[in-house]
């Protein structure tokens, strides 16, 4: 499905004078963290680094990124295009969700590789299709600057660009970033499969359980339920903190307890 959407994105640059194209006659092979003359170096995205800065169009006006966030929780997620199936099914699901993303704090920004005249007639589809109303912005990213930004680009991508050139392919990219701007977790999707709108709102929980009480969450965890004592803390520590009846030792170093 990816080569599919891909071919459709693909044009000559003089039909798309807004995209920018990679001529492998005039671009060096491209690497990740490989600086390029158009784009530069891409940064390293690791759990707690910050999350780069950028300035964009987007359905709610330009905005710079950081400004944007303004000390807040945010999402930022990707889309390969406007007016296509999995992307359309995807934006009114977390439009679905926004107001639990709005009780815990969190702003949400999504992203797709086309130009703000054509999201605010797809933004019509959506609210259609999935009976909602998108209140959050969608970055405009025609060029894909934010896209190699973020490195939301597959390595099949990146190996057809450097010999045919073209217009670079957006894959599905999810960012939870904190109030520090620290990017706490992200998650990479293929063109083929949807995410899962209900997992990002739970890793929400679970961060800012963990940042609110000093506790780690188990497998499937949902809100409500028991947390795990971190081994940094003693059972003795965690009982005076969360009550002598909340705490539960099954091994020395796993120990729940309920906050």
């Amino acid at each position: 499905m990816a080569s599919l959407f891909a071919r459709a994105l693909r044009a000559p640059a003089a039909s798309n004078p807004a995209l920018t194209t990679l001529r492998a006659s005039k671009t060096p092979t491209l690497r990740r963290f490989l600086a390029t003359p158009a784009r530069g170096e891409q940064p390293r995205l690791r759990i707690g680094s910050e999350a780069p800065n950028f300035q964009a169009k987007t359905t709610a006006g330009d905005i710079d990124f950081h400004q944007w966030l303004d000390g807040k929780w945010a999402i930022l997620f990707s889309h390969p295009a406007d007016f296509t199936p999995v992307c359309t099914t995807e934006l009114g699901a977390f439009a679905k969700l926004g107001g639990e993303f709005e009780k815990r704090g969190v702003k949400m920004i999504g992203l797709s590789a086309d130009d703000l005249t054509s999201h605010s007639q797809w933004v019509s589809d959506i609210n259609e299709v999935s009976q909602t109303s998108v209140q959050f912005p969608i970055i405009a990213d025609a060029d894909r600057n934010v896209a190699w930004l973020y490195d939301m680009i597959s390595q099949q991508d990146i190996d057809r660009l450097a010999k045919e050139g073209g217009i670079a392919f957006t894959i599905r990219s999810v960012f939870v970033i904190d109030p520090a701007k620290k990017i706490r977790l992200s998650m990479m999707y293929p063109a083929s499969t949807g995410r899962n709108s209900a997992e990002v709102l739970r890793v929400i929980d679970s961060l800012q359980m963990g940042d609110g009480q000093g506790v780690v969450t188990p497998i499937d965890w949902q809100k409500g339920e028991d947390v795990i004592v971190p081994p940094s803390v003693s059972t003795a520590d965690a009982k005076k903190k969360f009550g002598e009846d909340k705490v539960t030792e099954l091994k020395p170093y796993l120990r729940f307890a309920k906050v």
